[in-house]
């Protein structure tokens, strides 16, 4: 995959403040970069190294360059996120949402437990019984914390429709899956392993949380899924609408798509970088056949305003460009 069809000396890089703290940051940082076919996103965490990011970048080379497969389904259902907030904030953002699962985060903290089933009997008291609830726990868990509180958490949500990444290891999560009642679902153990294929060749999960973007892109995810044999959902990497809408159309190219997708992340950010975000209607995205192009008012505003920031995300992106095939 050859750099000299992207425009990586136009990218910019932007910054977009959260509403509230997740995955430890505020801020969300990454650049936009245009292409032939379009604009694509390339937005690796800061705490991924090189390796892990070319990941990243080739996903947004295919969405610039190629395109994505041609959809199945015309919209995608999907599930709101409830971060690690009060119990009042949980059931605002529930009825909000309009969406009938409910992500809602835990062990934001090793002493979280109490907040956790909180937060998670507010959210199903938001979406009444016939609500699907599941929990992320980000793989912070050892074993015997992770079986106890699933069940606990399973408990006061009324039934889990899945706990996902309990724990960091493969290894971890078939001795959880073993022991408790509620699915297991894998999301980093599949992301960032060697092999994406080994989750389910261990037995170590019932679904497969698929993001294309840290996997090198929708057609590459697509392979993923056919070979796990798992059922799968898409869960957005807390890109812009630029980025967004290539997970989208890897949900809208699945061919079986049982469980909503956690792809309501829009709603995390202050902002967007384009003018018709792709924000949810009544639980749903609509399937886009090519990925939106940035406002230009809304590129200068949200550019980010620190130039060493800046030159970090541009020599970063040199490097990892550097690693495409």
């Amino acid at each position: 995959m050859s750099d000299g069809v992207v425009d990586f000396e136009s990218a910019v890089v932007y910054a977009i403040p959260m509403r509230t703290r997740f995955r430890g940051i505020t801020v969300r940082e990454g650049m936009l970069i245009p292409g032939p076919d379009g604009w694509g996103e390339f937005c690796p965490f800061p705490e991924y190294d090189d390796r892990e990011a070319a990941a990243w970048l080739a996903t947004a080379v295919e969405q610039a360059t190629a395109g994505w497969p041609e959809p199945v389904r015309d919209r995608v259902p999907v599930n709101c996120i409830v971060p690690a907030v009060g119990p009042e904030r949980a059931r605002e953002i529930v009825a909000a949402s309009g969406c009938r699962t409910a992500k809602v985060k835990v062990a934001d903290h090793p002493y979280s437990l109490h907040e956790d089933l909180e937060r998670v009997a507010a959210v199903r008291d938001a979406l009444g019984p016939t609500g699907a609830v599941r929990v992320d726990a980000n793989g912070l868990w050892d074993v015997e914390t992770a079986v106890t509180r699933i069940r606990e958490i399973d408990r006061a949500a009324g039934g889990l429709e899945y706990a996902e990444q309990p724990c960091r290891t493969v290894e971890e999560l078939a001795e959880v899956r073993k022991r408790v009642d509620v699915r297991i679902a894998a999301d980093e153990s599949i992301r960032r392993a060697e092999d994406p294929l080994r989750v389910a060749v261990a037995g170590a999960a019932d679904v497969a949380v698929l993001k294309c973007t840290p996997l090198g892109g929708v057609r590459r995810a697509l392979a993923v899924a056919e070979a796990a044999g798992l059922p799968c959902l898409v869960s957005s990497a807390l890109e812009t609408s630029v980025g967004l809408a290539a997970q989208v159309a890897l949900a809208g190219a699945l061919p079986h798509l049982d469980f909503a997708c956690g792809l309501d992340t829009l709603s995390l950010l202050t902002g967007d970088v384009v003018t018709e975000p792709l924000r949810p209607v009544n639980g749903s995205l609509p399937v886009p056949r090519h990925a939106p192009a940035p406002d230009q008012d809304l590129l200068d505003r949200y550019r980010h305003p620190d130039p060493e920031r800046t030159d970090w995300w541009r020599r970063r992106l040199a490097r990892v460009a550097a690693l495409l095939p």
